[in-house]
């Protein structure tokens, strides 16, 4: 669990690149790849936070201890024996609030096993244009591959497409270095829509990922109906992607509770329609640990639901399991 020995490591700055050895360090981060169709037999978790056991080293942000029940079973080393327990190759880590901005815990868990782990940095709102972009640029080189965008981390009232606004300019620029934006609505699709419609015509080239099914959350009112609606309708845009993950949060937990196999109903009011809207190949996996641990089959249990969905389509599996994840984020398994 103790990861700062790799800490002594001096960061290399971007701004001392030339244009050849950053486009080398792009390829070495696995950024730099084809967008043509491929399929992959890894299994790749593309969403899932890790924090240490209260190591002193890395201290958590003021606030955000997380939960007493998961605080001992959340660190890399138990990622990794979830991982290799339900057979899965790779992972994504996105930033955990509970270091908010302080991305050092994650970067030594990438340092520590760079051909398993990458991760998703937390873009601060807070900080001016060069400085967010400067920082953005450092963490590209110590394995954070995509950013997330967390609307509630903006001043109340403030939009992530304002013109002009360091934000936007970070979106822009994530698309010249290929990293996606990862986009938290965690209140809900419908009040961030249109926000998300402007930063998508401000830049097509950057690929934009939703977490949690855009956070359609299963339910009998026509609020959620309407959030799903504009979830595919954001299909059009073929630089949006979706996670298929944290089932549990997305489901109807009293239907979760009695239906066999758990979460069919998912499996047929969204996963269905996302699949025919988005196509295979812009659907990826994740299982949103270590909350998982804490629902009806735990890790594995997500693992396997979500490739159960895929049948007997080879492709689909390919794609959802892995595939889409290293078209977007670059290929697992090599060690730097």
């Amino acid at each position: 669990n103790t990861l700062h020995s790799s800490r002594m490591i001096k960061p290399i700055s971007l701004a001392s690149l030339t244009t050849t050895t950053l486009s080398i360090a792009l390829t070495f981060n696995g950024l730099v790849q084809p967008i043509s169709a491929m399929s992959t037999s890894k299994v790749i978790d593309s969403h899932l936070h890790i924090w240490s056991q209260q190591d002193s080293n890395y201290p958590y942000a003021p606030g955000q201890t997380p939960p007493d029940n998961l605080i001992n079973k959340s660190s890399v080393t138990d990622l990794l024996e979830s991982m290799d327990k339900s057979n899965v190759d790779g992972a994504l880590i996105v930033q955990p609030i509970n270091y908010k901005y302080d991305h050092n815990y994650v970067a030594d868990a990438i340092a520590a096993h760079p051909d398993r782990l990458k991760g998703m940095l937390l873009y601060d709102p807070s900080q001016e244009e060069k400085d967010a972009i400067g920082k953005l640029q450092d963490l590209l080189l110590k394995g954070f591959v995509g950013v997330r965008f967390n609307p509630y981390l903006w001043p109340e009232g403030s939009l992530m497409s304002a013109p002009d606004s360091a934000g936007l300019a970070v979106y822009k620029k994530c698309g010249e270095l290929k990293m996606p934006v990862g986009i938290m609505c965690f209140k809900g699709l419908p009040l961030h829509y249109s926000d998300i419609i402007e930063l998508l015509k401000a830049s097509p080239d950057t690929v934009m990922i939703l977490d949690h099914f855009g956070f359609t959350r299963m339910a009998d009112d026509e609020n959620d109906n309407e959030a799903f609606e504009q979830l595919l309708s954001l299909a059009q845009y073929p630089n949006v992607y979706v996670k298929i993950s944290a089932l549990f949060r997305i489901a109807d937990p009293d239907l979760a509770a009695v239906e066999s196999p758990i979460y069919e109903h998912l499996q047929h009011c969204r996963f269905e329609p996302l699949l025919a809207a988005f196509g295979c190949e812009r659907l990826m996996m994740g299982t949103d640990f270590p909350f998982v641990l804490n629902e009806s089959g735990g890790y594995v249990g997500a693992v396997r639901t979500v490739d159960s969905w895929c049948g007997k389509d080879e492709e689909v599996r390919g794609w959802i399991m892995g595939g889409t994840a290293e078209k977007v984020f670059g290929p697992w398994g090599i060690k730097k």
